[in-house]
């Protein structure tokens, strides 16, 4: 390997791991993504990562996937459900944005166009792709809301496994 070349793949690397730190909050906020997961063996043993403990590797998916970490002193800081914010859901860009668990009020029929779907924890989520979906009717099914990549919602209807992109109006 040449110098040039070498100084190329360094540089190719740190922008990687560059990238990686600027993009993880969004990347890592789906659950089950672990590093270990998202990396190839490889990958993971060449950052160093095989060398931290059961423990620290714990904290620093946690960190990631944002849902805790360790205060300036050095303790746990206690997990704050999102959910629980008024405006959670509003911002594009959440920190620490975790799926919205509740039910929709009333007969669940699908959706078409622009589909306003109330919660009965009292939000309101709006669909925002294009499309309809039709299919059995639910009486006040069970729904998750997940954060998706650059601050977006994806709203399931448990029952069905039905899937549409939404964006919180109330």
């Amino acid at each position: 390997m040449t110098p040039t070349t070498f100084r190329r793949s360094r540089a190719l690397q740190a922008l990687i791991v560059a990238l990686s730190i600027i993009f993880a909050p969004t990347v890592f906020a789906q659950k089950g993504s672990t590093l270990e997961e998202r990396m190839s063996a490889a990958q993971f043993k060449a950052y160093g990562l095989d060398k931290l403990s059961a423990e620290e590797l714990k904290g620093l998916n946690d960190w990631l996937q944002g849902r805790g970490g360790i205060d300036e002193a050095g303790s746990r800081a206690p997990e704050e459900p999102g959910s629980r914010d008024p405006k959670y859901g509003f911002r594009a860009q959440d920190s620490g944005r975790e799926a919205v668990q509740a039910r929709i009020v009333g007969t669940f029929k699908g959706w078409s166009g622009k589909t306003i779907f109330k919660l009965d924890n009292g939000q309101e989520w709006q669909q925002a792709e294009a499309g309809g979906y039709s299919g059995q009717t639910y009486e006040n099914p069970e729904v998750t809301i997940k954060p998706k990549l650059m601050g977006n919602w994806l709203l399931v209807v448990e029952p069905c496994q039905c899937r549409v992109s939404v964006t919180r109006i109330k």
